[in-house]
């Protein structure tokens, strides 16, 4: 499929409603664990793993689920962090952050199951320390990165942020 096409299929998929996804925050040996999302038109997005969450589970069961599916790893939820509003038409999506600890599994490249099997838009699993995360472009960094100059400043986010002309507000 074409990275047109890869863009056409988000906004299928995602597009023209509200979303509400989970996200967890794994930090081990001051590396954070992130995933490389292809984004359609050459371009990409570095979050760390997550996604939407299903209607009649807890944010807790399906944030477990979206980090099995994506990474191989077993999770525990520990704390809540923030909530951060994403709202570029198409896509809108109130997004949950939680720190999470490895209580199993072994690493591994997954799939979303959203997708189809030539639509899938996980590209790449690694650990990053802050360095790595602020050598990339904001355009290729979830706006949660935008501002931080320590992965501790990413863990003592508390409360609504939404981005706005590139500035946490």
């Amino acid at each position: 499929m074409s990275k047109d096409q890869i863009s056409k299929e988000i906004e299928s998929k995602f597009g023209n409603h509200l979303r509400s996804r989970v996200n967890g925050v794994l930090i081990e040996d001051e590396k954070i664990l992130m995933i490389k999302h292809l984004m359609g038109n050459g371009r990409f997005l570095w979050s760390v793993p997550g996604g939407g969450m299903h209607f009649g589970h807890t944010a807790t069961e399906n944030l477990k689920r979206e980090f099995s599916e994506e990474t191989g790893l077993d999770i525990e939820v520990k704390d809540y962090l923030f909530i951060h509003e994403y709202l570029a038409t198409p896509l809108h999506a109130m997004e949950h952050f939680f720190r999470v600890e490895k209580i199993g599994g072994k690493l591994a490249l997954g799939t979303d199951p959203e997708l189809y099997p030539d639509s899938q838009i996980i590209e790449e699993i690694c650990w990053m320390d802050i360095n790595q995360i602020r050598s990339l472009p904001n355009e290729a960094l979830h706006q949660i990165f935008w501002g931080i100059k320590s992965l501790e400043d990413l863990v003592l986010l508390r409360g609504y942020f939404n981005f706005e002309n590139n500035s946490l507000k």
